[in-house]
């Protein structure tokens, strides 16, 4: 079996971790953005392993009250996004999504309009260059649909290509939006978390064509390693628990979330 990791954050223990990772049969990882130095080391990883790792970059939500506070520093990030892209490009490679991109009002609703103008900005880069987003939400529903429902009626990719709700805890009718929309879920180690069960009715009923697997590594490792520092190599975890209630099993999991990734991201 062959896992797809679709959402890592790495750090300068990188190399550990892939090795680890492919050990256990994790073949593909997407190292994701979402701040300069996020955005660096997923560049560096792919560039030294472009046989197990792509590269997304962006900037997340936390950065529109550091970084996009007016329309001439929003600007400022878009061209310095654009620019990593042609650059990494420039040297054979291919950043294979904008992202991390969304929105979060849990922990700072006071800047949920810089974020709103900085996830639209980014929506809007995305489309222009035909690439995939990587997009967190949280405690903001409404928004975050009507965002995904404007960037799909300006999207001229490959309708399954358009991207990602990552780390997916809504509930049904929030999948339901974004799945109509031709965006895939990812489901993270939160699925195996006891009081998951909400979300566990959630996944056994998406559309098998709109499952992605993640850990959001270093954060939410899965049943059995609660309270550990995450690692892709636990992903199989998440893929059990997908395949317990779906009724299937890991293999086909695997194998199904693979090629969903893979038509995705590439």
């Amino acid at each position: 079996m062959n896992f797809y990791d679709t959402h890592v954050h790495l750090d300068d223990t990188w190399p550990d971790l892939l090795d680890r990772a492919c050990r256990g049969g994790v073949t593909r990882v997407m190292a994701v953005g979402g701040d300069d130095a996020m955005n660096e080391k997923a560049v560096a990883a792919a560039r030294a392993r472009p046989e197990t790792v792509l590269a997304a970059v962006g900037f997340d939500r936390d950065q529109a009250s550091r970084r996009a506070q007016d329309v001439c520093a929003l600007d400022a990030l878009m061209n310095e996004l654009r620019r990593r892209v042609d650059a990494y490009g420039v040297e054979g490679g291919r950043i294979a999504a904008i992202g991390e991109i969304g929105l979060d009002y849990h922990y700072s609703p006071g800047t949920a309009p810089l974020q709103r103008a900085l996830f639209e900005r980014q929506l809007d880069l995305a489309a222009e260059l035909g690439l995939p987003v990587i997009v967190h939400g949280r405690a903001a529903d409404t928004e975050l649909a009507a965002c995904l429902t404007r960037h799909r009626a300006q999207w001229r990719g490959e309708p399954g290509r358009i991207g990602v709700v990552h780390c997916f805890t809504g509930d049904a009718a929030l999948a339901r939006i974004a799945t109509d929309l031709d965006f895939c879920l990812g489901f993270s180690g939160i699925l195996t978390f006891r009081n998951a069960d909400t979300l566990r009715t959630v996944a056994a009923a998406v559309p098998a064509a709109s499952l992605l697997l993640e850990t959001d590594t270093p954060f939410l490792a899965p049943v059995p390693h609660r309270g550990r520092r995450n690692e892709p190599a636990f992903v199989r975890h998440v893929a059990e628990t997908l395949a317990t209630v779906r009724g299937t099993t890991v293999a086909e999991v695997a194998a199904l979330t693979f090629a969903n990734a893979q038509r995705v991201f590439g």
